[in-house]
């Protein structure tokens, strides 16, 4: 798993949407001049063979009763050596917790599944633990491997002020289920066909620290509060005022640091926020970051924060920096392509500028979200789910060229049902759609001939998307092991049909193969090569910087043959 980010933040023009793509692409290449012949980097959510017999390379044996991981199906050898921190984050999340990790996902059920799905864990040196701790008709997984060895797609933007970054937080949370539907990538496990499509309950109980007492199974003794979820989950409450009476979740958090805190001055909802983070342990220090001035460095919050994976982030600034207040959106699978990966961002990038232009409101209960979230990782939820989502998004201090597209339903409860395609695209006499909002959104804004062409593509495909038309990346994945000639319709995802599977899949991504069920007739609309694509939008944004004309920067840039 290799995180890839950009040197440095992208500006604020609607320009700059035009680059994303290129400089993912940029990333690739950088990537791929470390690779040696016969290697291939995949952008895929989870390897589907990851802790099988044979998918490291030499190959290892797994150690159950020794190392970081104590795994059935993980060895230490798969874990990054050459940095403290992963070995350290494994062996410290099992020995918190007094055992190993328990992560449980129902197989999915073929005609020729074996039912009861019971494994047998003895040859691989089960213990008896890994017997007690699979469930019948799941796939069992025990390491933390399983999760972090995931890949996703996250965007973090940055708020011009603490208000603006709060109400941003609070607006995209109740879009985090939606998006991880519609990105869905990941319905292989272990080398088995899953019920589900994402990731992201996997990754929770990989990180998953809690023991006992906290978890409720045994009275509190040694430890402090009772703890409603894992390290990597679902946000807990809204920051903003607005957001304050959908707040029904019982958040724990720690009385001693809220009150500090409350002392000092921050309000009740930011600081609960805080002391909620403080309810966990550190699980990695290094020795040099023990003792530190607080005054002037920030490290012993970012332990804690850092450590804190949740669908939301909300990133205060770094001490003697110009960065301001950050708010992260981290629900996405990553995809095949960049031309797909940069929709998502894109997206959701526009979706915050409509969000705070139109003043929108997107704001249900905290239990509907985390009810969102469940839904939305069950197998092919985009067409088959209904989630919470607010029936009115206007709000009195919408514009009035918003106004218009107020929802006209006679039934006035604050949230209902709706499909993924409701949302994203809105449905008659009632919801106006997340891309139709950002389409009238663009409508009064300066944007340039060829980024138009650009971002039209983007929304094209999340709206096919949505509507079923496309394929989502799981869905494609899950046809094609269906479809394989290997394939006996017992779950089973060999390793014949897995390299066929990525083969397809490498071609795709490099542009070898087309692939209309995924990506529809959609293309990169920049047909400048990288390094020079990404130098014009920097010039443009330099030039206007320094006083220059936005329309001066329309000649650098080039839609493709036949566009106006």
């Amino acid at each position: 798993m290799v995180e890839a980010t950009p040197s440095k933040p992208y500006g604020g023009l609607t320009s700059h949407f035009n680059i994303v793509e290129a400089n993912m692409q940029a990333r690739r290449e950088e990537i791929k001049e470390a690779l040696v012949a016969g290697e291939s980097l995949m952008c895929l959510t989870s390897f589907p063979r990851l802790g099988c017999e044979d998918f490291t390379d030499p190959p290892t044996k797994p150690n159950p009763h020794k190392g970081a991981l104590c795994s059935l199906f993980f060895p230490d050898e798969a874990v990054y050596g050459n940095h403290p921190r992963f070995k350290t984050l494994a062996r410290n999340i099992r020995e918190r917790r007094g055992k190993k990790v328990i992560i449980n996902i129902p197989i999915y059920k073929d005609a020729n599944t074996r039912s009861p799905f019971v494994e047998d864990l003895t040859s691989l040196g089960d213990d008896g633990q890994g017997a007690k701790a699979a469930l019948p008709d799941h796939i069992y997984m025990d390491a933390m491997g399983f999760g972090m060895g995931c890949c996703c797609l996250q965007v973090t933007f940055q708020a011009c002020n603490i208000r603006e970054s709060r109400v941003l937080y609070d607006q995209l949370a109740p879009i985090c289920p939606i998006m991880m539907a519609l990105s869905a990538a990941s319905p292989v496990q272990r080398g088995y066909l899953s019920e589900r499509d994402c990731r992201w309950d996997i990754v929770s109980a990989s990180v998953d620290d809690r023991t006992n007492q906290e978890l409720g199974f045994e009275p509190l003794v040694d430890d402090r509060f009772r703890i409603n979820k894992s390290r990597y989950d679902t946000i807990d409450s809204y920051l903003s005022p607005e957001g304050e009476k959908f707040n029904d979740l019982d958040v724990v958090y720690d009385r001693d640091v809220y009150q500090q805190l409350r002392d000092a001055g921050i309000d009740h909802l930011l600081a609960q926020h805080v002391a909620h983070l403080f309810i966990r342990d550190p699980i990695s220090l290094f020795s040099e970051k023990l003792h530190l001035n607080n005054e002037e460095d920030t490290d012993h919050f970012e332990n804690i924060q850092s450590t804190n994976w949740q669908s939301m982030r909300f990133k205060p600034p770094p001490p003697n920096s110009s960065i301001g207040w950050r708010v992260e959106f981290r629900p996405m699978e990553v995809q095949l392509t960049e031309f797909e990966n940069a929709a998502f961002v894109v997206f959701v990038v526009l979706l915050t500028r409509v969000i705070l232009s139109y003043q929108l409101n997107f704001l249900i209960p905290v239990s509907k979200v985390d009810e969102n979230h469940k839904e939305a990782q069950k197998k092919d939820a985009v067409r088959g789910s209904t989630f919470w989502f607010r029936r009115d998004v206007m709000t009195c201090d919408s514009p009035p060229e918003a106004a218009c597209m107020k929802c006209k339903a006679s039934d006035q409860s604050e949230y209902m049902k709706m499909t993924i395609n409701e949302i994203i695209n809105g449905k008659d006499s009632g919801f106006p759609g997340l891309v139709p909002l950002i389409k009238k959104f663009l409508s009064s804004v300066d944007v340039d001939v060829d980024t138009q062409c650009t971002i039209q593509q983007y929304l094209g495909l999340m709206q096919r998307r949505a509507s079923g038309e496309l394929m989502t990346t799981a869905r494609w994945i899950r046809e094609y092991i269906h479809n394989h000639p290997m394939y006996r319709q017992d779950s089973v995802v060999s390793q014949q049909i897995n390299y066929d599977l990525l083969n397809t899949a490498d071609k795709i991504q490099t542009g070898d193969l087309l692939c209309p069920e995924l990506l529809g007739s959609f293309q990169s609309k920049t047909k400048d090569d990288i390094p020079n694509a990404i130098q014009k939008a920097e010039n443009c944004y330099d030039h206007v910087n320094s006083g220059g004309q936005l329309e001066d920067c329309y000649s650098h840039l080039n839609c493709v043959e036949g566009e106006s």
